[in-house]
């Protein structure tokens, strides 16, 4: 027989059907072996008996089986369905599995090979995928083409104290923190594109929203102005959790999350200044000092007052990188998008295109000039306005899926302190 998907077991009621899977959950009774059969889709209640029960009672967690038998419609079973054997084939008899009930979140890390099987890291791995595919979907059918840039480089872009140094056949070199400066060189032969790709900070922090290693997804676009940016940044993050509703509901209510909650992200997001947010949170109980950057407990307050992602613009030029276009008052067109329960998420600008500004800028963040030479030849060559944005991909599943740590937001984290499994 042909093997089909658990989730198809639905369409097979009162017919034959063929399964294959890992054993989820297993009781032996008197005379019955229940079987929870679990496949990347689904879990099927299976009953076996008489010669079955035999090759089915001594079997352990995890152990992967065939399955032929009937599907009989039972309310009294996990998903409404049961599958009655008349055949049990043992591809792979498990040994005892490791992970059991009440297992701390630093053991299930160090088990992360093997708890990527569970149902909620599945469920979280599965939105993932779609939030990949979702970002690419909202760009090619804009027009924007998949431009690759660098790993290896001989520049900041996000400051030094968080490269990675590498030795590049007796050079110093540096794994990338973004995509930036190569970005503002080729868009002006593509005018419009985006990338996903990994980025690298050796933040020396361990914190529930920071990885060492973590997905960027990075857009810049030739002849954007500062609203434009803002508005290209909320319709994609709406965009991508109307995609998440589309199809993975099932996985949400897994995970225990606030589905009508996410229903309400859309645009327009509430905006705000620099000035305006420390206002707010003064009257909240929270002062923050005029020129120091937000912390993740003021964002998440920003958001709670909105119940929703928030927009903060016009940080002080001294909290944000070199690139920024400086603006009246000595701040900068730039803008971070916060979401509830996890903070910042997209980090935006409209470009500096003054090489003096640029230059001024460099000089009093230690960089030497010459190392940004290729940089500065796009200001001299055909400059334009021009504007663009990162999104960490990473805090947006943690956002969408409820989760506590971004940690759990991704198949095998890497951290400061993590680099296995």
């Amino acid at each position: 027989m042909k093997f089909e998907e658990i989730r198809k077991v639905p369409d097979y009621d009162g017919k034959k059907i063929a399964l294959r899977g890992w054993v989820y959950r297993h009781r032996a009774g008197k005379g019955v072996v229940f079987i929870v059969l679990r496949d990347s889709t689904g879990t099927v209640q299976c009953t076996a008996k008489g010669k079955e029960y035999e090759k089915a009672e001594p079997l352990l967690i995890e152990s992967a089986i065939t399955i032929e038998g009937t599907v009989k419609k039972d309310e009294r079973a996990p998903g409404g369905y049961e599958v009655q054997v008349d055949k049990l084939g043992i591809v792979h008899a498990a040994e005892r599995f490791p992970i059991t009930k009440d297992q701390s979140k630093e053991f299930l890390r160090d088990v992360r090979h093997l708890w990527v099987r569970s149902q909620p890291m599945a469920a979280t791995l599965k939105i993932r995928s779609t939030v990949f595919g979702a970002i690419d979907d909202f760009f090619r059918d804009r027009g924007y083409y998949e431009f690759q840039s660098p790993i290896f480089t001989m520049t900041a872009a996000e400051g030094g104290s968080t490269l990675f140094e590498v030795d590049y056949f007796g050079k110093k070199a540096f794994l990338a923190q973004t995509w930036q400066l190569y970005a503002e060189a080729a868009i002006f032969g593509l005018e419009k594109i985006y990338t996903i790709a990994p980025s690298f900070r050796a933040e020396k922090s361990s914190t529930s929203r920071h990885l060492t290693e973590f997905w960027h997804a990075e857009v810049e676009t030739a002849w954007q102005d500062f609203d434009a940016l803002q508005k290209q940044g909320e319709e994609l993050v709406s965009f991508i959790v109307q995609r998440v509703l589309e199809g993975h509901r099932a996985e949400l209510e897994i995970l225990g999350v606030d589905i009508k909650a996410l229903e309400k992200v859309k645009p327009p997001f509430p905006r705000l200044t620099y000035k305006e947010a420390l206002e707010k949170l003064e009257k909240h109980g929270m002062k923050v000092p005029y020129g120091k950057d937000l912390r993740t407990k003021e964002e998440k307050k920003l958001c709670a007052m909105y119940g929703k992602p928030v927009i903060v613009t016009h940080y002080p030029k001294e909290v944000k990188a070199f690139y920024m276009k400086e603006a009246p008052g000595d701040t900068v067109l730039g803008f971070d998008m916060l979401v509830p329960h996890v903070g910042e998420i997209i980090g935006g600008s409209e470009r500096e295109t003054s090489i003096e500004e640029l230059e001024k800028r460099l000089a009093k963040e230690g960089e030497t000039f010459e190392d940004y030479g290729f940089y500065m030849d796009t200001r001299k060559y055909g400059s334009v306005p021009h504007s663009g944005l990162g999104l960490g991909i990473d805090r947006v599943v943690q956002w969408i899926c409820g989760l506590d740590s971004i940690h759990e937001a991704i198949g095998f984290p890497r951290t400061m302190d993590r680099i296995s499994p």
